[in-house]
């Protein structure tokens, strides 16, 4: 690969193991709230369909379909009511507790701050985030990897989602970079590398899961420990 002096990283799903990180908070909240009681029993299937449905609505909110307060007030009632909960029985404040809580969790992805080391020693670092502001910061003070980056951009706060190239120009205004010697790496094929690559910045697509990788996406690892033998 060419020679780059800046490199761009997602947060959720990149270096911050979000589902990870969701499986524990959402396992305390189902003994927490007792969810059994009101007739969820697997407590599995309970995290697996709320992963699904999140998925799906974050998909949304990169795109400016949906706003947060809309993510925020449906992930949890279209979980509740796909497993059969009566409205009536949703367990209050339960949105309020997860968001209190996951992003007080501290898994990364194997190998983070080892490769984030490796690469600051070679490259200017900068985070990009469709997160929301409050727990995004949260989750860069519990996991003290905000030592790694130059810049921290946090699109609720820019008022600007990836992929749109706006959020992209300035990160590299922020930067003072330019497309040509600058790289994103996430895991959003559509945030993160479609998007860099629109704005004509290359990108390296973050796959741990090994899903179908698409034609149009050039360069992707399966771990982060890949980036140390490419960049």
């Amino acid at each position: 690969m060419k020679q780059y002096n800046h490199i761009f990283l997602d947060l959720d799903h990149t270096i911050w193991d979000f589902d990870k990180n969701a499986e524990e908070t959402l396992h305390e909240l189902y003994a927490i709230h007792k969810l059994k009681d009101s007739g969820l029993h697997s407590p599995d299937l309970f995290i697996e369909t709320y992963t699904r449905n999140n998925h799906k609505l974050w998909a949304q909110y990169h795109v400016g379909e949906i706003t947060k307060d809309y993510l925020r007030e449906a992930r949890f009632r279209t979980t509740f009511l796909e497993l059969g909960l009566h409205p009536d029985v949703i367990p209050e404040g339960f949105e309020d507790d997860y968001v209190k809580l996951c992003p007080t969790k501290t898994n990364l992805f194997p190998d983070a701050h080892e490769v984030l080391q490796y690469l600051q020693s070679k490259y200017a670092l900068h985070l990009i985030s469709n997160g929301f502001q409050e727990s995004t910061e949260i989750k860069i003070a519990g996991t003290n990897i905000g030592v790694y980056f130059q810049n921290v951009i946090i699109s609720e706060v820019v008022g600007i989602n990836k992929p749109d190239p706006a959020i992209f120009q300035h990160a590299l205004e922020l930067a003072e970079a330019t497309k040509e010697e600058s790289i994103m790496v996430g895991d959003s094929i559509e945030a993160d590398v479609r998007g860099a690559l629109s704005f004509g910045m290359a990108a390296i697509y973050f796959n741990p899961h090994n899903a179908p990788k698409p034609d149009d996406v050039p360069v992707q690892i399966n771990s982060l420990r890949e980036l140390v033998g490419i960049l």
